[in-house]
C-alpha cells in the first residue's frame, strides 16, 4: 500500500525490469562487535567498519511510490540540503558464497531533513535530485555515498531505499533503517530539530514487521562530526 499519493511517480525501464524477477533474499550482514562505538568512523576519517561475511536472507521491502529511474551515477547526493552528514558505505555478495560482485548498480534514495523526497510533484520538488544516486560496484564489491541522515514523515521511521541491478536485473528492492537511539540524537539537531511531528520510532513504522539486525544500520559518529554506516547486501547472483 503506498505511503502517500506521489503523483510524481513514474514506472520506467528499472520498474519494468523488476516487475519481471521473482523477488529474492537479501543477505545483510552484521558489522564487527564494538563498530558501533560512539564517535568511530566519523566521515572523512578513517574507513567504514568491515562487515563480516555471514550471509542471512531477509525479506525484500518495498519500492514505495518515490522511485525514480533516473540513472543519476554519483556519489555525493547532498546537492546543498541541509543535515548531519551521512557517508553510507555498501558491498554487495553473492548470497550463496558471500564472494563480492563487482559492476553491480546500487540506487539509493530517501528523504530530507523535512520528510519530503526530491523529484515529487505533491511534494513541491518536480525537477530536483537531491538524495538520489547510483554507484557502480568497484572489485571488492562496494559502493560509497555522501549523502544526508534521513528524516522521517507519517507512519515512517528513519529509512533509506536502496535496490540493486545485476547484469540488467533487478536483484533487490529493499529498505535500510537505523536504531532508535541514533536516529532521537539526530533529531534533536537541527535542522531536524525544528520539525513539529516527533521522529517515529521503529516499532511503530509501518512496515516495522519487516525491520530487524539484516537490515539495520548501526551509524558511528554523532550529529555534529557525521555519521558513517555499512552494510553487506547479498543476492543471488
Amino acid at each position: 500500500m503506498p505511503e502517500r499519493s506521489g503523483t510524481g511517480w513514474v514506472t520506467t525501464r528499472r520498474a519494468a525490469l523488476g516487475a519481471g524477477v521473482t523477488a529474492v533474499g537479501l543477505a545483510a550482514c552484521s558489522g564487527p562487535e564494538g563498530a558501533d562505538t560512539p564517535g568511530a568512523g566519523v566521515p572523512g576519517t578513517g574507513t567504514a567498519p568491515e562487515a563480516t561475511p555471514s550471509c542471512v536472507l531477509t525479506p525484500e521491502g518495498t519500492e514505495e511510490p518515490y522511485y525514480l529511474d533516473l540513472d543519476l551515477v554519483r556519489g555525493d547526493l547532498v546537492e546543498g540540503r541541509p543535515g548531519v552528514p551521512l557517508t553510507l558505505r555498501t558491498t554487495v555478495v553473492d548470497a550463496d558464497t558471500c564472494e563480492p560482485l563487482p559492476d553491480a548498480s546500487v540506487d539509493i534514495w530517501h528523504a530530507d531533513a523535512t520528510g519530503v523526497y526530491s523529484g515529487i510533484r505533491s511534494e513541491g520538488t518536480e525537477g530536483e535530485n537531491f538524495l538520489r544516486g547510483v554507484q557502480v560496484t568497484d572489485e571488492e564489491g562496494a559502493a560509497e555515498f555522501s549523502t544526508l541522515y534521513p528524516g522521517w514523515y507519517d507512519r515512517r521511521t528513519v529509512h533509506v531505499h536502496v535496490k540493486v541491478h545485476l547484469a540488467g536485473d533487478v536483484v533487490h528492492t529493499g529498505q535500510l533503517y537505523f536504531e532508535d537511539d541514533t536516529n532521537a540524537l539526530v533529531a534533536a539537531t537541527d535542522p531536524y530539530a525544528g520539525r513539529a511531528d516527533r521522529v517515529v520510532v521503529n516499532a511503530d513504522d509501518m512496515f516495522s514487521g519487516t525491520i530487524g539486525p539484516e537490515n539495520t544500520l548501526r551509524a558511528t559518529g554523532s550529529p555534529e562530526a557525521g555519521y558513517r554506516a555499512s552494510i553487506v547486501l547479498g543476492v543471488r547472483a
